[in-house]
């Protein structure tokens, strides 16, 4: 079992960038790839980035490459997301999850956080 935690959510004005973190306890995250997903109010959840276990390779959705960065610290059980030039319509909630194969697919995490709040003000 692996529980994750994400924090660093907020409001921030467009433009703006916000650093989200999600630290795991339980078993150690390099055992897996992690996704960061979000859900905006009336939508379903969609894929937005995930890094492989040795952190050497990224994908993201394509509205928002070129502005976030997912990056991991294995030793400190840590995966971040770095959002910058942030758009009212990047308002969501975002999730941090684990799965064990590489995939845009939410079916193929197993184990998620509970979410943290991000609002984009225009």
């Amino acid at each position: 079992q692996v529980q994750l935690v994400e924090s660093g959510g907020g409001l921030v004005q467009a433009g703006g960038s916000l650093r989200l973190s999600c630290v795991a306890s339980g078993r150690t995250l390099p055992t897996y790839i992690m996704g960061w997903f979000r859900q905006a109010p009336g939508k379903e959840r969609e894929f937005v980035a995930l890094i492989i276990e040795s952190g050497s390779w990224t994908q993201y959705r394509d509205s928002v490459k070129g502005r976030f960065t997912i990056s991991r610290d294995n030793a400190k059980n840590n995966v971040y997301l770095q959002m910058n030039s942030l758009k009212p319509e990047d308002t969501a909630v975002y999730y941090c999850a684990a799965s064990g194969i590489v995939s845009t697919s939410e079916d193929r995490y197993y184990f998620w956080g509970q979410g943290t709040q991000v609002t984009v003000s225009s």
